[in-house]
Order: structure tokens, then C-alpha cells, then sequence
């Protein structure tokens, strides 16, 4: 993978991993870039279920948007205010009933960052907006407050149908992505929408709507986690993917550009040895300022990884 060398401001700037231990969730991984403040508070930080962002997610067993920390239960909120970090997302990764970690995502707010992180939950057969992140992106907000989608329809219904990660390019011109003209308005050019399950059974939908100005990634992956055993070592397979300078990173008429991740080799690798999320930064992300490797467990077994990288 090549280095990237762009300077363009990311709509995402904090990515950390929470893992359950003796009662508690503690830090087990995370990338900061210039945030020094914030990650060294971060690492003397601890969370009981229900306590902050990363246990009220656990606690409640969903997705969690935190548009704003200022008066909320967010415990770091002076250090990331230094660090003029806004805005959270936290996304609990269950194997069963079994908590295994929470991916926290962190954001800054300014007048150009354009994006967007939503979670839609399932009720009376329908898909509706739970809440979300926007950044600039104010009436593409609107439009998605005052939107619902049945099962297989627009990006998150269609992950909804499928029980599979889902990666939609050109939103703003796709007949397939139901808000494309309001997308386009807003400049988003590439969702990734992936299922988030949890006990109990409530459908949730994540889903990270990329902007070319601000993106929350310039390359995304999916890989198939199902895949038969090669010989002794689990392998995941590279079912979509898309990156700005590869173009399509999969190609399903051309087997020689199939490719194949094997368990415990790179980020990916490790994700499929542990079940769990992995955050990378510099060499070990390919170059990239921020590798974001995520599990999907169905059924107690992993099923799928999704990666992006800024």
C-alpha cells in the first residue's frame, strides 16, 4: 500500500478501543495524532458499565451518538475541549451476549468538515434515524431526521436485508442511495453501512458517509470473514473495497486481483486471531494516519471485518 501524504483534514480525529477487564472497560489501543493531552488522559481513564460514553454504550447494548460534551456524561470533556475534539460515537461489539470491546470514534466541528456517522435503529418494521454526526452537513441532517427506510431500501435498509456490510459509491448521483440529492448538496461521495449487532435482537445500522473535502476515509474494505479454512489458518476474503488513488480494490471477473487475509498477518490478520477491533497508525496502517479494523460477529462467530483507512 502506498504512503499517503495528504494534508487534508479528516472528518474523524480520535479512534480508541475499550475492552472489558475485571469490571471495568480499560484502554487497550488507540490513535490521537497531535492529541497528546487527550491520550494521555485517556490512558488514566477507566469506565463501569454505565459510566461515560464507552459504558453507557455497553450498558445499553447500542450504538451511542454524543453530539456535544459540555453538561453530558462525557468524563474527559476538558481535555477534549483543549484538544477541540466536539463530538463521539460509540459502537459496542458483542460476539453473542458477550461484550468484547467499544470502538469509540472522535470528532472536531468547524464550518467546512462535512460527514457523516449515523445510527439507525429498526421499530415497527421500519428503519429511523436514532441519531447521528453531521459536522457542516445541516440540511442533509434534515433530510435524514425526516427520512425512513423499509427493509432493503437506501443504504441502511439494505444492510438491514442483507445482515451484511454494504459499500455504496457516488451517493449524490446513485439512484440507489435514497437521500443522493442531498447528498450531493453536501459533497458526499462514498457510504459504508454495516450491521451492529447486539443482545436482545434490536436492529442497528451504522452508517459513515464519507466527503471528499473532510473524508472519514480515503479507503474502505470489507472482507468476508466466512470463508473455508485454507490449510491451518482462518482466512477472511476481500469481498468490495475502494480507495481514492486505487479506484476498486476488488475485482469479482478477475481471480488474479482476489485477495486473501490470513489470521494474525497485519491489522486485518489480527482482527480475525482476536475478534476484536484494532486501531493503527503510520507504517502499521500503510501509511495512512488512521487504520480502523472492526469486527461483525453474527451468530457468536465472526462473520465479516470492516476496515477504513484516513
Amino acid at each position: 500500500m502506498d504512503t499517503v501524504l495528504e494534508a487534508t483534514k479528516t472528518f474523524v480525529e480520535v479512534a480508541e478501543i475499550w475492552v472489558p477487564e475485571e469490571g471495568r472497560l480499560v484502554l487497550s489501543g488507540g490513535v490521537y495524532g497531535a492529541h497528546g493531552t487527550f491520550a494521555h488522559a485517556s490512558h488514566d481513564e477507566s469506565f463501569a458499565k454505565g459510566e461515560g460514553l464507552p459504558g453507557k454504550a455497553w450498558a445499553e447494548a447500542r450504538p451511542v451518538v454524543l453530539k456535544q460534551f459540555d453538561g453530558s456524561y462525557f468524563k474527559r470533556t476538558e481535555a477534549a475541549k483543549e484538544a477541540g475534539l466536539t463530538s463521539a460515537v460509540a459502537v459496542p461489539v458483542f460476539a453473542g451476549s458477550k461484550l468484547k470491546a467499544v470502538l469509540v470514534i472522535l470528532c472536531a466541528d468547524d464550518a467546512t468538515r462535512t460527514g457523516a456517522i449515523e445510527v439507525w435503529a429498526e421499530a415497527d418494521g421500519i428503519l429511523t434515524l436514532d441519531d447521528g454526526y453531521y459536522g457542516a452537513a445541516s440540511h442533509f441532517e434534515w433530510v435524514s431526521q425526516h427520512t425512513q427506510f423499509p427493509r432493503g431500501q437506501g443504504l441502511p435498509g439494505g444492510v438491514w436485508a442483507s445482515n451484511t456490510p454494504i459499500l455504496m459509491r457516488d451517493l449524490g448521483s446513485g439512484y440507489r442511495f435514497v437521500r443522493s440529492e442531498s447528498a450531493g448538496r453536501a459533497g458526499l461521495t462514498t457510504g459504508l453501512g454495516l450491521p451492529v449487532p447486539v443482545p436482545g435482537g434490536t436492529t442497528y445500522v451504522l452508517t459513515l458517509l464519507s466527503a471528499k473535502g473532510t473524508p472519514i476515509a480515503r479507503r474502505f474494505e470489507i472482507w468476508d470473514a466466512r470463508a473455508a479454512r485454507t490449510g491451518p489458518r482462518e482466512t477472511a476474503r476481500l469481498t468490495d473495497g475502494i480507495c481514492e488513488r486505487e479506484g476498486p480494490l476488488w475485482d469479482p471477473e478477475n481471480a488474479g486481483k482476489e485477495r486473501v487475509a490470513h489470521v494474525w498477518e497485519g491489522p486485518v490478520g489480527r482482527v480475525l486471531g482476536t475478534g476484536l477491533p484494532v486501531v493503527e497508525t503510520g507504517a502499521a496502517a500503510g501509511g495512512y494516519a488512521m487504520m480502523v479494523g472492526l469486527p461483525i460477529h453474527r451468530g457468536g462467530e465472526l462473520a465479516h471485518v470492516v476496515a477504513w483507512y484516513c
